[in-house]
């Protein structure tokens, strides 16, 4: 079933024309907000790429980060079991929470292994706009064949350290080698979920 005879199925009526709208962050799978969204919203985030929802305090359309530029950029949509609820994953554009925090469950233990879905963003920030000063600019700027020599080394030191070294050093190597893998990576124009693909599909082999 395509997205489009999906939205068609939607139980509208449950909730007098409004469904409730969780906001995911695409890359970490944050949880960064809930709204809600009629028929019109949706239509309107689809159409314009930017989250949009029916406010219930003004009663009308209400883009997020219409005032603030703090937009939600959506990347999909998908529908519950029961077609009453929505699931959007959106790139956020600036903190997401009106009180300026990333997410409006900021009091929420954040889950570690999300934190490299943010890496893998910032990395691919930097190799856009190459910020003077930034350690991660200058391993870009040095060239494919110089950020793979480090990924060697990296390595290197972290099999090292697994053999003869502390458990402090272990961790320390291994987050070294982690993020110059992902540099590695979008070096040659990947990032951490093309990886992840590939576990997936041998996990289900």
């Amino acid at each position: 079933m395509s997205e489009v005879d999906a939205v068609e199925t939607l139980d509208w009526a449950k909730g007098d024309g409004l469904l409730p709208a969780i906001i995911q962050h695409w890359r970490s799978g944050e949880v960064l907000m809930l709204g809600y969204m009629n028929r019109e919203a949706l239509a309107a985030t689809r159409a314009s790429g930017k989250v949009t929802f029916f406010s219930r305090s003004k009663q009308r359309l209400w883009t997020k980060g219409e005032s603030s530029g703090n937009h939600l950029l959506l990347k999909s949509v998908h529908i519950d079991c029961d077609a009453d609820t929505l699931l959007v994953r959106a790139e956020p554009v600036g903190p997401t929470c009106h009180r300026g925090t990333p997410t409006c469950f900021a009091d929420a233990v954040d889950l570690p292994i999300a934190f490299l879905g943010e890496l893998d963003a910032l990395v691919e920030k930097r190799h856009a706009e190459r910020p003077d000063g930034s350690y991660t600019t200058r391993l870009f700027d040095a060239g494919l064949h110089k950020i793979a020599q480090k990924v060697g080394e990296e390595g290197v030191e972290t099999a090292l350290a697994g053999v003869a070294q502390g458990d402090a050093e272990l961790l320390g190597e291994s987050a070294d080698l982690l993020f110059h893998l992902l540099v590695l990576l979008r070096a040659r124009g990947f990032g951490l979920p093309d990886v992840v693909s590939v576990l997936q599909s041998r996990h289900s082999q």
